[in-house]
């Protein structure tokens, strides 16, 4: 389906690429760099004896100019990427991203020195002086958080040589899949015509209603992966071996363990999570079965697995899709509702879609003017207006930091919980739509997209990580060919989907357009997903049980994801994450669900 949608408009934080206003900001950041290594010089020279009210005062002045430093530089990136993301043609959006690129190694490098220097502050020292400022008090737990990740550093002369060469290492060949994957076309045949599809709609064709168009753009879609798959397998190689030798150098125990620092657990709770998805196969894949019962057919296929039920025949215009996510938002929070109607009305939202923009979603925050903008691929189907309510909640949840004056810092939020809104707003989206149908057909419909959603964050969300282990640990020993990438995919969604899909037809191309495994700097972008899912479906039940009174908590706790680990701020509502009951809780929500749809 092809919907009309708008283009997002981002002329009040600079009028172009080449305004003044533009120029100015990058003239302003390198400027806010280069004092910000004068100050890290003089205060490195302090150490833990320093007197605690002087390290109190360089402590805060710290933490002040990084936040104008990061509060600059966070508009200037999502500035250049709004060009880039819908645009990958465009030659001097990517002039301008090397440019930025280079520049902002130097504030990598930043980071990296102040983390070294808080090491050698040491902790004590550090709440000691933080008592006797108020910016610095106001970080005490980025500070704390700097010292504990210092001893994960290499020398300060390594960490610069590992910043500078990641643009031309790790980095670049994430920009490379990016590049390849968005520019990307098929000629398709489609409703009666011969279409050049760009990727993301020949992926979008996997909800089509017509079993044979479905089946076609999965066979075109492979062949299409087919002709660049050793290009994005030397790809990944680069970001996974880049990452490797810097994990090892630095000390990490694994290829996990800077991702669990980063989304803020620990081991016992990802395993104890991991536990609870395992144990929920079966009952997935009760669901798979009777899907397939449904169309028809003994077994699932891979481009079967979004099929759509039930009436499939109702497509949202874009003003339907807007109103329907407003009325419903209000219904939670009048605060919701009037930032949802905010976010379409000053045009926030990349909707449309088109050649050279990337695939699926995303919400980046603007920093210097508090706002969001959100990358959408709007084709009419609800589950695209699930994904609009899903980046408006990642939007939310920018704006509910940006109201408490929370600072760059503060605003720190971990993948883990960075999703915790956005999948509240998804389920208040298809909760709603639940409630207000009637037609059994359409229920159907709505429920199989919820199911859908659900099956994909826990047990494909798996298989992914179930396949970026794998590709870490056999990338030690040497490059992995791209069919050995695709051997790891398919052996990992055999050990996940089960008997719930026919094994012939699996997607043993997933690797080939995910952006999440080529962030050198992000590995094993995909449990947070099941984590924020998990996490806000507990969230939610509780807001079922306590209404109105629930909306001013979970306010405070989006505002306070920057300033504390996710275990911390779960105990705020009672929920112990490290026990493998709360998952298991959550997952029997979602077994209700199954439950239901089962009986359809």
């Amino acid at each position: 389906m092809t919907v009309s949608a708008p283009r997002w408009d981002l002329t009040n934080v600079y009028p172009s690429l080449d305004s003044k206003q533009f120029k100015n900001a990058i003239k302003k950041y390198k400027t806010l760099l280069e004092e910000m290594e004068t100050f890290l010089k003089k205060a490195d020279k302090a150490s833990s004896k320093t007197d605690p009210k002087k390290l109190g005062k360089l402590l805060g002045e710290s933490v002040d100019r990084f936040n104008a430093l990061f509060e600059l530089g966070g508009t200037i990136g999502p500035y250049i990427y709004s060009y880039i993301t819908t645009d990958s043609r465009n030659k001097e959006a990517m002039r301008v991203l090397s440019e930025f690129e280079q520049v902002n190694v130097q504030a990598n490098i930043l980071q990296t020195k102040f983390t070294a220097w808080a090491g050698s502050l040491g902790k004590p020292a550090i709440k000691k002086a933080v008592k006797l400022n108020q910016s610095a008090k106001a970080h005490e737990f980025t500070l704390l958080e700097a010292a504990e990740q210092a001893k994960y550093l290499m020398s300060e002369a390594e960490e610069t040589l590992a910043a500078e060469l990641t643009l031309s290492g790790g980095n670049a060949f994430g920009k490379l899949q990016g590049t390849v994957t968005s520019q990307m076309t098929v000629d398709f045949e489609l409703d009666g015509k011969m279409q050049k599809l760009p990727m993301p709609a020949l992926i979008n064709l996997r909800s089509h209603p017509d079993e044979a168009t479905r089946r076609r753009g999965y066979e075109a879609e492979n062949i299409a992966w087919e002709g660049v798959k050793e290009t994005l397998a030397a790809c990944m190689n680069g970001v996974k071996g880049e990452t490797l030798v810097l994990d090892k150098k630095r000390g990490r125990e694994d290829a996990v363990h800077a991702s669990l620092d980063f989304a803020r657990i620990d081991r016992a709770t990802l395993d104890a999570m991991l536990g609870a998805m395992k144990d929920s196969f079966p009952m997935f894949r009760r669901y798979y079965k009777h899907k397939a019962k449904l169309i028809g057919k003994e077994k699932l296929a891979w481009w079967d697995i979004s099929a759509p039920l039930g009436k499939t025949d109702k497509v949202y215009s874009w003003d339907e899709a807007r109103d329907f996510i407003v009325e419903n938002f209000n219904k939670f929070s009048p605060d919701l509702g009037a930032f949802a109607k905010r976010t379409f009305d000053e045009n926030w939202i990349d909707g449309e879609q088109r050649e050279g923009k990337r695939g699926g979603a995303f919400c980046m925050g603007v920093a210097s003017v508090k706002e969001s903008r959100i990358l959408a691929n709007f084709d009419g189907s609800f589950d695209q207006v699930s994904t609009l309510a899903h980046e408006i909640g990642h939007a939310f949840h920018n704006e509910c930091a940006y109201v408490a004056d929370k600072t760059q810092l503060q605003q720190n939020t971990p993948m883990t919980l960075a999703e915790t809104a956005s999948i509240m707003c998804e389920t208040i989206a298809t909760e709603a739509a639940l409630e207000q149908t009637k037609d059994p057909q359409e229920v159907l419909a709505i429920l199989e997209a919820q199911m859908n959603n659900a099956s994909a964050v826990i047990v494909d969300i798996y298989s992914r990580y179930l396949f970026e282990k794998e590709v870490f640990e056999r990338r030690t020993q040497s490059e992995l060919s791209a069919d050995e990438l695709c051997e790891i995919m398919e052996n990992a969604q055999k050990a996940t989907y089960g008997d719930g899909l026919d094994e012939k037809y699996l997607q043993k191309f997933m690797w080939t357009w995910k952006p999440h495994y080529y962030s050198a700097g992000f590995s094993f972008y995909n449990y947070p997903y099941a984590f924020g899912l998990l996490f806000a479906t507990g969230l939610y039940a509780i807001y079922q049980k306590r209404g109105a009174e629930f909306v001013a908590d979970y306010k405070n706790l989006l505002a306070s994801t920057g300033e504390a680990r996710a275990a911390e701020l779960a105990d705020t509502f009672g929920i112990n994450i490290r026990t493998k009951k709360f998952w298991a809780d959550s997952l029997a929500i979602i077994g209700k669900r199954v439950d239901r749809f089962c009986q359809l």
